[in-house]
């Protein structure tokens, strides 16, 4: 194979999950996180979407209908990651999260960014983040400096 690299641009379009009930699902990703429903195919599927765009997330029952969470030591999606435009809205979604006395798995300093872990009601894993200005992810040699700290929740609830 030649050394093709995918162009800079290129972006993740929606991401589309198996859950076990459609209803529970629209509750924590609609209600809780507060995407918006753009559309459903019956009671087997639903299309969400931050801001309009036909979807972000795609939520179905086609072969998970009232199942279990998939296993923990098992391939699969480790967790989906869900980017907010500045720091003051992942600030905004914490304090919701904990108005709702929502579990929170946990919460890191990446550098590029800090990020809150939590499970989704079928136990996939969602991150919420936000990402710190590009110029901020480098050392003084032009590398990126990534790492996971322990994220200063009280200091990100202050704003």
């Amino acid at each position: 194979m030649d050394n093709y690299i995918i162009p800079a641009q290129t972006g993740i379009g929606h991401v589309h999950l198996k859950v076990s009930n459609l209803q529970r699902s629209l509750e924590f990703y609609c209600g809780l996180l507060g995407f918006e429903l753009m559309n459903t195919y019956g009671d087997q599927a639903a299309f969400i979407s931050a801001g309009g765009y036909h979807h972000h997330i795609g939520l179905n029952t086609w072969h998970s209908k009232d199942s279990g969470p998939a296993p923990v030591r098992a391939p699969g999606l480790y967790h989906t990651a869900i980017l907010y435009p500045e720091r003051k809205d992942l600030a905004a979604i914490l304090r919701r999260l904990i108005q709702a006395k929502y579990p929170i798995t946990g919460a890191s300093d990446h550098g590029v960014s800090e990020a809150i872990y939590l499970d989704d009601p079928d136990k996939n894993g969602v991150e919420l983040y936000w990402d710190r200005p590009r110029e901020e992810w480098y050392d003084n040699n032009g590398k990126i400096t990534m790492y996971s700290k322990s994220l200063d929740l009280e200091g990100l609830l202050a704003l």
